[in-house]
């Protein structure tokens, strides 16, 4: 099994197979649009832009598990993410990330023992390489455009 066994819906409703992102590294990221962590969707769209003609892709999963925190509809949360950080990278529906209501690829990246157990917060962040395993699960605290995650990232781009 790995994430490209999962059919997700984007922030449009629309149905897509990860196995769309196979050969590519990716970055599976939680998100919500009223918390302390919400200011990385600026990094994270940075790092998409550094990074996207390499073979990278970042998926983001709003989520409301965490103190209530995405409130917003698939349609209030695209509009937020468009408008106040000009994100361009793919947006999914809302979804729970935790817990026995988790979605399937949730419930699988923290199934892995590797992985670190259940996601902590808001903005957690799975690395996943471009055969499809997930080679590290990173804190909220991990800021996208820092070294360490850049190295990280680095590290599982596609080689040419």
């Amino acid at each position: 099994m790995s994430v490209y066994d999962f059919s997700m819906k984007t922030i449009d409703g629309k149905d897509v197979s990860l196995s769309a992102y196979k050969g590519k590294a990716l970055m599976i990221v939680n998100t919500a649009s009223a918390c302390g962590y919400t200011p990385q969707y600026k990094g994270l769209e940075a790092l998409y832009q550094q990074y996207k003609d390499k073979g990278f892709e970042i998926l983001a999963f709003p989520s409301n598990d965490f103190g209530g925190q995405e409130p917003g509809s698939n349609e209030e949360i695209k509009k937020f993410c468009e408008l106040k950080f000009k994100t361009s990278f793919p947006l999914f529906a809302k979804i729970p990330v935790k817990g026995d209501a988790a979605h399937p690829l949730y419930k699988y990246l923290t199934g892995l023992k590797e992985n670190g157990g259940e996601v902590a917060w808001n903005f957690n962040k799975f690395l996943v390489s471009p055969e499809g395993t997930v080679v590290a699960h990173l804190a909220s605290g991990a800021e996208p455009t820092s070294d360490e995650v850049k190295k990280k990232v680095e590290a599982v781009l596609p080689k040419k």
